[in-house]
């Protein structure tokens, strides 16, 4: 019975927030509040809120300072040289802007954060989306499942979690998985490419590249602000038939069923101004300052010296002070952060609700062992398969925390019970992470969709099948080649 209630309340809840029926954090508390009535706990229902909010603490204190810390190196201009080499690469093709958004969301996957990942791709690569008047869907897709794929490093989390469940040695897991990883990155450019392909179509490619890009003194190509020369940004049109930029977009809707989410339609730019080369809160003599904290930032995070909130809490303090040392301006950057802390945090807070229920009322352990139940005798010589192939779903429906200290183990029972190696389990069970990044128990997709400004439902119509196909790839390079 546990079982059949942790499918349905899980299949609701994506059913209510992809029919725009609930808002998410509406649904991720009151339809586990429901369900936790139907199993008869009601009386417990405060007891497994605290515990889920209490495990979720951290994340949440996490995300905060994070958002704050690498909000204000944003504002700074600490990756302004990154973007303005991926703009060079874009141009005003929206294929190339998608396939940007794809290598930029690989590269700052590097340091194994995904919140991280998501603020800096966003507000590089927003303005654009919304100058061209792209799906924003598209950017949330191909950087939710870019950031799965880089999800497999060490420092990632899901590799040191199977590592420590299995009591294996991460680099064991990972690096023979390599080659596989690296055919999961490169199914997700060729992705990036057709989905731009299919932008292009849609819009055409602007005639004058002069209203994405003006000249510096330095002759560099950086975004113009939003007060930039209209003048010269309204004579430029999109070369497809001799329609405008306007009339293609209104003409309908996104193929492939992308919804309208506002960047087909919405006439207005108030993300094209992220990125203002001229914006006050630049500071160039701070460069190298802050390009050493944050390098010591992640490397304290590597390194494990500290918690990571408190690294984090330390960074944003530090970052505040050194960059804005007058109080108004301290003030001015956090309220100018105030917002996705308030949109992310609160969606963590909902979301340990959801998972509190899940594992207060024990329908996580009962739909695990159906599953385990479920697999055939037959499959038992194909164990390493069947993790892959169950990675995929369960990492999506379940925290990584459930999967790996839950399932995977049993799983490596069921396997070595076959002649399965445990560490070929281990490497088959980070397969599904591509699907893993858009899962509604994952804290970093709301800073991803908040930032964009997608509605969650919509990322996750536009995102699964696309996601499924990555991991389905990862898996099956792991298989040919021997790794799995």
């Amino acid at each position: 019975m546990l079982t059949i209630l942790g499918f349905v309340m899980i299949a609701t809840f994506l059913v209510l927030i992809m029919m725009k029926k609930m808002s998410p954090i509406a649904a991720l508390v009151l339809i586990p509040a429901l369900f936790c009535v139907f199993v008869g706990k009601a009386a417990h229902f405060g007891d497994y809120v605290l515990e889920g909010v209490g495990n979720l603490a951290p994340t949440a204190a996490m995300l905060m300072f994070a958002i704050v810390y690498f909000g204000v190196m944003i504002d700074v201009g600490l990756f302004d040289p990154i973007v303005r080499g991926i703009l060079r690469f874009c141009k005003a093709d929206p294929m190339r802007i998608v396939v940007g958004t794809a290598v930029l969301a690989a590269i700052v996957s590097l340091d194994g954060d995904g919140s991280t990942t998501f603020m800096i791709t966003v507000s590089a690569m927003y303005p654009l989306y919304k100058r061209l008047k792209m799906s924003l869907v598209v950017m949330t897709g191909v950087a939710a499942t870019a950031n799965g794929v880089m999800n497999t490093l060490p420092w990632g989390g899901p590799t040191a979690r199977a590592a420590t469940a299995l009591k294996v040695d991460a680099s064991d897991i990972f690096v023979p998985m390599i080659p596989a990883l690296a055919v999961g990155l490169l199914a997700v450019f060729v992705l990036a490419y057709a989905l731009g392909l299919r932008e292009r179509k849609r819009l055409g490619v602007l005639s004058l590249d002069e209203v994405l890009e003006g000249e510096t003194v330095t002759g560099e190509p950086v975004l113009v602000g939003a007060g930039g020369d209209e003048g010269r940004a309204e004579q430029v049109g999109f070369v497809k038939g001799g329609g405008s930029a306007g009339a293609s977009a209104a003409d309908g809707a996104p193929s492939d069923g992308a919804p309208s989410d506002g960047s087909a339609a919405d006439s207005e730019d108030d993300g094209f101004q992220g990125l203002d080369p001229n914006r006050p809160t630049l500071r160039p003599k701070l460069y190298w300052f802050n390009a050493g904290l944050t390098v010591l930032l992640l490397t304290a995070m590597i390194m494990e010296w500290l918690p990571i909130p408190v690294l984090f809490l330390l960074g944003a303090a530090l970052a505040l002070t050194v960059n804005f040392p007058h109080m108004p301006d301290q003030k001015a950057r956090i309220a100018a952060h105030a917002e996705n802390v308030l949109n992310v945090t609160g969606m963590v807070f909902a979301a340990a609700v959801f998972t509190g229920v899940l594992t207060g009322t024990g329908m996580v352990d009962h739909m695990a062992d159906w599953l385990v139940d479920a697999i055939p005798d037959g499959m038992g010589g194909q164990m390493g398969l069947v993790t892959g192939l169950l990675s995929i779903p369960l990492t999506y429906f379940m925290s990584n925390d459930g999967f790996y200290f839950g399932v995977l183990p049993v799983l490596a029972e069921a396997g070595n019970a076959h002649g399965v190696s445990t560490i070929e389990i281990a490497r088959a069970s980070i397969a599904g992470q591509a699907l893993h990044m858009s899962s509604p128990l994952v804290p970093a997709v709301y800073v991803l969709v908040g930032m964009a400004k997608v509605e969650f439902g919509d990322h996750t119509r536009f995102t699964v099948k696309w996601a499924i196909l990555t991991s389905l790839v990862v898996l099956g390079a792991g298989i040919l080649f021997g790794i799995i």
